[in-house]
């Protein structure tokens, strides 16, 4: 096999030409069985196995720096520069991430996660070389979704300014999880679809090439006089405006034509970008035929594509969809907003169901927020569905344009929590302290999918800024008797006794349920209370706690800084100074990959885990 000779960056450039597309072909047969086995993201990186291998032949990392956007494509970059054999625990607690990361190898240039980014950082790079007097190539990469984040426009904007070679290589696959939205996405496909131009152009060189004596000069200063044929038929390209030399666009799997003009980008002593077409799911039948179902998958069967764990109850997701679904047929106001995740965060089923209610702006978490802002200023009511890690991108405009006019706006936030393989781009593990701080905002969560109904009715209701937090993965259908209205600000008292009483948001009541039953089976009484709102916390609920019970446990799925926890001692600290207030909570630390069983094992947060630290604690 040609791929068992590649143990180091430097090892693809010792492989005959002639046996490179033998190795693509290994390696995509490498990256579907292995991530059949371990899950990971497929149809992404099935799309750049050509790309990456034309980059490390025409350029040398780590020398050159490759930085990968989002970096959910950066499977075979791990392959080339030597992490093949790392493989059987990707994603895997202990085992290489799923992205890249400096401290995993010096060919991993930049950690990323979230898209948007890979411009910005390639410009910064490339001012500290040159400061520094350096000489090395730096490379960008950044598909056509990524590209309709605000932030990769202003890095465009600066790229521009530079007088020093940088290059920023366009994956565009038409696609970024989901098919792209917007003008960015229908200025690229003019691009892609203007064959007359790219005939004539090549056409044009051809004739003056044969040209006895002055042919090859005159092709020549063409090239050098920034593609004037271009500027002529295709008037006010965005990127030549902005002072980027355009190159393409590019077979992205056509190794040879990609290294070729790799090698005249090279040259250029400015920023160049080079647009690449690339297939989503490339080489693999069911990933080609649907990307968006292969951009993060779970184990699956290698012959069919489906996922090896069936799912048997429905999961948070599910729940609010088809409630925001039926509740939208009720109230013509109510309207749904995505940054480009319309599958993740189950608002596709709305889009089919009420397309003229349904707003996907692209992979834009600041414009989605202002512009719900905007549409709850104009009388309707925005539900702005988006992964927790992912509302940190918005946090000023919600503060900003959302709370300081008090509009209401429904953050609807998925996969808050722990969410396992991604690792610390993804963990939603901050939500709770970041719009707790922010005067108007009111935050829920709930205990079950029932509650997640009740809570999202309450919520479209409410008149004002709130947040509804919910964790990834199958809704807890536990507790089914306790289904008390939803009261502003107030909790929900389950089990009452003495002694200990533990405050759980969320998805922690379940796991307090765990340990009210194994203190209860030791002899020890115990009070469990489920917070709802985190914020404002239930005053009165915690007054009533504190005449028949000498300690207090909070537990969340967040850190522990300006958390549920700290809200709940400092009102003790307050107006019961006698109580003992125990958190359980996430540490002051960006949490790694791996499965949230473990996770919750390894940080403490496991009912086993908390036990323990009580029983210690508490002397029982």
């Amino acid at each position: 096999m040609v791929l068992e000779r590649i143990n180091g960056p430097e090892d693809i450039r010792k492989i005959p030409k002639n046996e490179l597309p033998r190795l693509a072909q290994e390696i995509r047969s490498f990256l579907i069985e292995s991530t059949s086995v371990t899950g990971g993201h497929l149809a992404s990186n099935l799309g750049v196995v050509e790309l990456t291998m034309a980059m490390y032949l025409a350029f040398q990392p780590p020398k050159d720096k490759i930085i990968w956007d989002v970096g959910h494509q950066s499977y075979t970059h791990k392959i080339l520069s030597g992490r093949k054999n790392a493989f059987a625990e990707l994603r895997r607690f202990g085992g290489i991430a799923g992205f890249p990361k400096r401290g995993e190898s010096p060919c991993d240039a930049f950690n990323t996660g979230h898209s948007s980014t890979s411009i910005s950082a390639g410009v910064g790079m490339a001012a500290a070389r040159d400061l520094r007097g350096e000489h090395y190539h730096i490379v960008s990469v950044i598909g056509d979704g990524a590209l309709t984040g605000g932030m990769a426009y202003e890095a465009l904007n600066n790229a521009g300014r530079l007088r020093k070679n940088f290059i920023i290589v366009l994956n565009d696959n038409r696609m970024s999880i989901s098919e792209n939205v917007g003008g960015m996405s229908q200025y690229l496909n003019s691009i892609r679809t203007s064959a007359g131009y790219n005939r004539l152009k090549e056409q044009v060189a051809g004739t003056l090439g044969n040209l006895p004596g002055i042919g090859p000069n005159i092709v020549e200063h063409l090239k050098n006089t920034k593609n004037g044929i271009k500027q002529m038929l295709l008037p006010g390209m965005l990127f030549e405006n902005l002072g980027i030399t355009y190159l393409g666009p590019v077979d992205g799997h056509d190794i040879r034509t990609l290294v070729r003009t790799f090698e005249e980008a090279k040259r250029l002593n400015h920023a160049v970008i080079v647009h690449v077409l690339t297939k989503k799911g490339k080489g693999y039948r069911p990933a080609e035929l649907r990307p968006d179902q292969f951009h993060g998958v779970g184990p699956f069967d290698l012959a069919t594509g489906r996922a090896k764990k069936q799912k048997e109850f429905p999961d948070y997701t599910d729940v609010f969809s088809r409630k925001l679904i039926s509740m939208a047929e009720r109230d013509p106001r109510i309207v749904a907003v995505t940054a480009a995740m319309p599958d993740g965060t189950g608002l596709a089923a709305f889009g089919k169901k009420l397309p003229e209610r349904f707003f996907d702006v692209g992979i834009a978490e600041q414009h989605a927020v202002t512009s719900a802002a905007g549409l709850a200023a104009g009388g309707m009511k925005p539900v702005v569905a988006v992964y927790s890690s992912f509302l940190q991108r918005g946090f000023d405009q919600i503060l900003h344009d959302v709370c300081i006019q008090n509009l209401p706006v429904v953050f609807a936030i998925d996969r808050a929590g722990l969410v396992g393989a991604d690792g610390e781009t993804h963990q939603g593990i901050f939500d709770l302290s970041f719009l707790g701080c922010i005067p108007n905002m009111t935050i829920l969560a709930p205990k079950n999918l029932w509650e997640l109904e009740d809570e999202l009715e309450f919520a479209c209701s409410y008149g004002g800024p709130i947040a509804l937090r919910y964790p990834r993965g199958q809704a807890y259908r536990g507790l089914p008797e306790f289904r008390s209205p939803i009261r502003f600000g107030r909790g929900e008292l389950l089990y009452e006794e003495e002694e200990t009483a533990i405050v759980a948001v969320g998805s922690m009541v379940s796991t307090g349920e765990h340990v009210r039953s194994k203190l209860k089976a030791m002899g020890h009484p115990c009070t469990l209370a489920n917070a709802r709102f985190i914020k404002p916390i239930d005053t009165e609920l915690l007054a009533h706690l504190a005449e028949h019970h000498s300690r207090i446990v909070t537990m969340e799925e967040n850190v522990l800084n300006g958390g549920f926890g700290m809200r709940v001692a400092d009102w003790y600290r307050e107006h019961h100074p006698e109580i003992s207030v125990t958190h359980i909570a996430l540490p002051d630390a960006y949490v790694e990959h791996g499965d949230v069983s473990v996770l919750r094992e390894h940080l403490g947060i496991d009912s086993d885990s908390i036990l323990k630290k009580l029983k210690e604690l508490y002397r029982l």
